[in-house]
């Protein structure tokens, strides 16, 4: 974890500071702070690896399918912990995934790539209303998305704009609660 920071900082304290901060952020219980690699769990192994990053104090983090080979906690964890890293550090965080439904429940912005191109950058719900282009690039939106289409089809008034489960549900809610006031 100070192999980083003590590349450029010979202050001892500092670089200790630098590391627990880091350890907290992440979710690291500090009973652990001692333990071999090889005694810690493959979510914690993943949690320590962005730690020791963010004790350099990076203005932007790049993270390639930081949940890959995670079981749903774990992912949740690592996602929880990026998403309290951006808030508590304001680093800029890149997130590489293919994961959908985890990039429209934490993503800010989605810059989509494809043919060595940018075809899509803006807030995840503007994306995803564009959900059968990204179809044909290969990329699905969220299940909620489709559900939401398919509902609509069938001829339920909903927000077919929904990206999250959680949007979803409020808005079916709405809907039966409507429902049974008639």
């Amino acid at each position: 974890m100070a192999f980083g920071p003590s590349n450029f900082l010979t202050d001892k304290e500092e670089i200790d500071r630098r590391v627990r901060t880091a350890l907290e952020m992440v979710g690291i219980p500090e009973e652990d702070y001692e333990k071999s690699p090889f005694q810690l769990s493959g979510g914690q192994k993943k949690r320590v690896t962005i730690a020791g990053v963010i004790a350099m104090q990076p203005e932007v983090l790049i993270l390639d399918e930081p949940t890959a080979g995670l079981d749903p906690v774990g992912r949740d964890e690592i996602l929880e912990s990026i998403r309290k890293i951006h808030r508590e550090t304001n680093c800029t965080i890149i997130w590489v995934s293919h994961n959908m439904e985890h990039v429209a429940r934490f993503a800010e912005r989605i810059i989509v790539l494809g043919g060595g191109k940018v075809i899509y950058d803006d807030i995840p719900k503007r994306v995803f209303m564009k959900y059968k282009d990204l179809e044909r690039i290969g990329l699905r939106a969220p299940e909620v998305t489709y559900i939401m289409h398919r509902l609509a089809s069938a001829g339920v008034t909903v927000d077919t704009n929904c990206i999250r489960v959680s949007e979803a549900a409020d808005n079916l809610l709405g809907i039966l609660g409507n429902n049974r006031q008639e």
